[in-house]
C-alpha cells in the first residue's frame, strides 16, 4: 500500500473511532451508489466501519440531482457554530469559487477539537464536470499553510511522487502497471515525497 493510502486509512479510522457525526461535503468518499455522483467499490470498508459504529454520516451537496441528505453551500454551511464531530472535504476545494472562506466555514462549524479530512489537487489535470462543478483551483504545499492556519494540527501526505504524477497525468495513467512502475522509480530516486504531486491528503483538528 502507498505512503498515501496509508495515510488516507489511517485518518479516516481515527475519524471513525472519536466522531458520531461525519459530513462528507461532496460525497467525495465515494462511499454511497445511492447518493453522489460516484461510486468506488473498494472503499465499501469505510461504509461498513461508519456502520459498525453507529455513525450518523451525510453527504452535502449544493444541488439535489445526486440525492445528498443535506443541501447547503461550502460557503455558508447550514450549520451552527462549533457544531459538528468531523467533516470530509475530498476534491472539492479546487472546484469552489472561494476556498479560503470554505475553509474558514469548514473550521467554524467544527467541535474544538473536531477532525477534518481534506484533498486537494495540486500537478492534476482539468476535471470540471458540465452543469455540475468548475474547476477554478490548484494546491501548492504553501498554499495549505494559508487555507489551514486556523487549525491547531496540520498533517500533510502528498500524494504520488515526481515520476507518478507526470505519469498520472499523461495517456499512460490509464494503465495500473504503468502507475505501479513510476511509483517504483519515485521509490527508487527518492522521489516519493517530492513537491512535484498529483496532490496532498491533510488531516486537520481544530
Amino acid at each position: 500500500m502507498t505512503p498515501w493510502d496509508n495515510f488516507f486509512r489511517e485518518k479516516i479510522k481515527k475519524i471513525a473511532n472519536d466522531s458520531k457525526s461525519i459530513i462528507d461535503i461532496g460525497g467525495g468518499l465515494r462511499i454511497s451508489n445511492k447518493k453522489g455522483n460516484r461510486y468506488d467499490k473498494s472503499r465499501e470498508w469505510i461504509l461498513s466501519l461508519f456502520s459498525s459504529r453507529g455513525i450518523d454520516y451525510k453527504i452535502l451537496d449544493p444541488v439535489s440531482d445526486y440525492n445528498p441528505d443535506i443541501i447547503g453551500d461550502i460557503h455558508n454551511l447550514p450549520f451552527a457554530d462549533n457544531s459538528q464531530d468531523a467533516i470530509i472535504c475530498v476534491a472539492v476545494l479546487e472546484h469552489v469559487e472561494n476556498p479560503i472562506k470554505a475553509c474558514e466555514e469548514i473550521y467554524r462549524v467544527l467541535k474544538p477539537g473536531g477532525y477534518c479530512f481534506v484533498y486537494v489537487p495540486f500537478l492534476y489535470y482539468f476535471h470540471a464536470e458540465k452543469c455540475y462543478y468548475k474547476d477554478y483551483w490548484r494546491f501548492t504545499k504553501d498554499s495549505m499553510d494559508v487555507l489551514f492556519k486556523n487549525f491547531s494540527v496540520v498533517e500533510k501526505q502528498n500524494v504520488r511522487g515526481a515520476f507518478a504524477t507526470w505519469i498520472k497525468n499523461s495517456p499512460l495513467g490509464r494503465f495500473k502497471l504503468a502507475s505501479k512502475f513510476s511509483e517504483a522509480v519515485d521509490g527508487l530516486f527518492k522521489k516519493t515525497g517530492s513537491n512535484q504531486t498529483s496532490g496532498y491528503n491533510v488531516f486537520l483538528i481544530k
